[in-house]
């Protein structure tokens, strides 16, 4: 080939896998200081979409695992409150159980009506102010209420729960009971047996509905973990991998550049032919 000095072929080629080797350096420094290897958009479209997509999943898991968390609170509340009515009502019977006995006389059993009458007071209370926000949970409002578990549409992705549970102390039948008397005190152990029942029926029910929507979050941390790793072998920057190739590319880098300022040099050698 020619010596020419218009077109330096030379030059340009070194120029270009100059540029090129700069771009490498600066897409290793870009997955490395941001972590994801799609800092540079140009690395790997589809695999950015697949990324992207299971980002969202990972996003939407982690939404729903919220919810369920939420809902079981929801629950919890509603299962304090009849914790303590149980509570009572085992006091109650205990009260009904002392009154019925004669080593207790009228005016003593008056004493313990006057407890008696409180704790029944209380526990219609607890039941018409246990509430999650605005929402009452023992007053049997038969509210259905839907919790989003999943991270898609659909019936499978919802938990739904009826709000039926009515403890106030005109539903447990107990409101009017007395043991200011002794036969009064004998009928009322069957009455608070009774709502005692009821009280563990309501429990029972607020356990099972737990139990699954902790199941529920037990799921969605699972999913969330292999989705995230799934997501992080697509994704995240090969650390290694990134630092090889900035160092490979950097040294590349020095070498280019003294052989473009050799071949910036190519031109000088017509220039000695004609001084020559």
């Amino acid at each position: 080939m020619g010596l020419r000095i218009t077109t330096n072929v030379a030059s340009l080629t070194a120029q270009r896998n100059l540029g090129l080797t700069q771009r490498t350096i600066e897409k290793s420094m870009k997955q490395l200081a941001t972590g994801s290897r799609f800092a540079d958009t140009s690395e790997g479209a589809g695999e950015f979409a697949v990324s992207e997509l299971l980002r969202g999943q990972i996003s939407g898991m982690k939404a729903a695992k919220n919810n369920a968390d939420f809902a079981n609170s929801f629950v919890a509340v509603a299962e304090g409150g009849l914790n303590e009515q149980n509570n009572i009502l085992v006091r109650m019977r205990e009260l009904a159980i002392q009154a019925a006995s004669d080593t207790l006389g009228d005016e003593e059993r008056g004493y313990v009506n006057l407890e008696f009458q409180q704790l029944i007071s209380e526990t219609d209370r607890i039941a018409k102010t246990t509430s999650f926000g605005t929402q009452k949970l023992l007053m049997g409002e038969g509210k259905t209420y839907e919790f989003q578990i999943g991270a898609y549409n659909g019936e499978d992705n919802i938990v739904r729960y009826v709000a039926d549970t009515n403890t106030t102390s005109s539903s447990l039948e107990i409101e009017g009971l007395s043991i200011d008397d002794k036969d009064y005190a004998r009928d009322s152990l069957e009455a608070i047996d009774t709502a005692t029942g009821k009280i563990a029926q309501a429990r029972a029910q607020f356990g099972a509905i737990q139990s699954r929507l902790q199941s529920v979050s037990n799921n969605a941390d699972v999913q969330i973990e292999n989705l995230s790793a799934a997501q992080s072998r697509i994704a995240d920057t090969d650390v290694a991998k990134a630092v090889s190739e900035m160092v490979r590319s950097q040294v590349l880098q020095q070498f280019q550049s003294v052989v473009l300022a050799q071949a910036n040099q190519l031109p000088q050698l017509a220039l000695k032919l004609i001084s020559s």
